[in-house]
């Protein structure tokens, strides 16, 4: 069976995230004590008790959603020696794919994806950004829509998740625009991700983003904004910094996940978001998630038999 992780991102945050782990496992108190002392604040109580709207905040989200699933993918490694043909992480997620490859250091991604909520949040006013999932159309016809409703302002699609299921992100009026014409929904989220309006963002995570300590990746990760298959240190730099401000390929990249070998994905972390689009985006791949104790065991003796 060949098989790869995948590491979710925003939006999959929940209080009680982590929980059963930290009850159970060692490995996870000393993860969320490493990932406390490099933030500053107490990251564990948050993602047990929350508030959901203080968990939800971009620079909290980002910290405790690559924090549970680094938990996860060490857990399986515990009990079964990993060979994942590739692996993928959707936005905020290639962080945690990068620490999974061992080609950044836990607390250094910890202390960036901090950074990187915080330059997100402060590219546009709160208010002036959005994003909302455009359901029933293609790509060709949701970025043709956007053209024709931008009116002047920023709205473009953002995220590829499945066919179907398109997010776009932008002015908060031009996106309020496009749902006027197409079935969707806005989201919960504060700023308009994956869209030029996160220039400064970009630009304030340029220096932090190359003065991080990379290493060669043990297995290739596929990258959010072009799909290649990347192993070398220095070509996680540029492709960070891509993702920023360009709309995350999930589907495509599942596409070159399989292109690889990859039969069956394993999602690392809490919730099964990316998992459940796997039926949208290629049925022929099998999908798993490891959020928990029990289901952290399923996958162990799946792997190991």
């Amino acid at each position: 069976m060949g098989y790869g992780f995948i590491f979710p991102g925003q939006g999959s945050q929940q209080p009680g995230m982590g929980r059963d782990f930290l009850e159970r496992h060692a490995l996870a108190r000393e993860l969320f004590d490493e990932a406390n002392t490099t933030l500053g604040f107490d990251l564990e109580r948050l993602c047990r008790e929350g508030p959901e709207e203080q968990l939800a905040l971009t620079y909290h989200a980002q910290p405790a959603i690559l924090t549970v699933s680094t938990i996860a993918h060490r857990l399986l490694a515990e009990r079964v020696e990993l060979r994942p043909l590739a692996v993928a992480g959707h936005s905020l997620g290639e962080y945690s794919a990068l620490v999974a490859t061992g080609a950044l250091p836990f607390a250094e991604a910890v202390r960036t994806v901090h950074r990187r909520g915080k330059f997100m949040q402060e590219a546009t006013p709160v208010g002036q950004g959005a994003m909302a999932a455009i359901l029933g159309m293609d790509r060709e016809a949701v970025a043709a829509l956007c053209r024709a409703e931008a009116g002047g302002e920023v709205v473009v699609p953002a995220n590829f998740n499945a066919p179907g299921q398109i997010v776009i992100s932008g002015h908060a009026d031009a996106v309020q625009r496009v749902l006027g014409k197409a079935k969707g929904k806005l989201l919960a989220v504060s700023a308009p991700f994956h869209s030029p309006l996160m220039a400064p963002a970009a630009e304030a995570m340029k220096p932090v983003l190359e003065g991080l300590p990379f290493a060669d990746a043990a297995a290739p990760v596929v990258a959010n904004a072009t799909n290649r298959l990347l192993r070398r240190a220095d070509e996680f730099p540029p492709s960070l910094l891509e993702q920023i401000t360009t709309p995350v390929r999930w589907d495509t990249g599942i596409a070159a996940m399989a292109g690889a070998g990859v039969t069956q994905v394993i999602e690392l972390g809490h919730g099964r978001v990316l998992s459940g689009l796997m039926k949208r985006i290629d049925k022929s791949v099998a999908a798993a998630n490891v959020q928990d104790d029990e289901s952290l065991g399923r996958v162990a003796e799946a792997l190991s038999g």
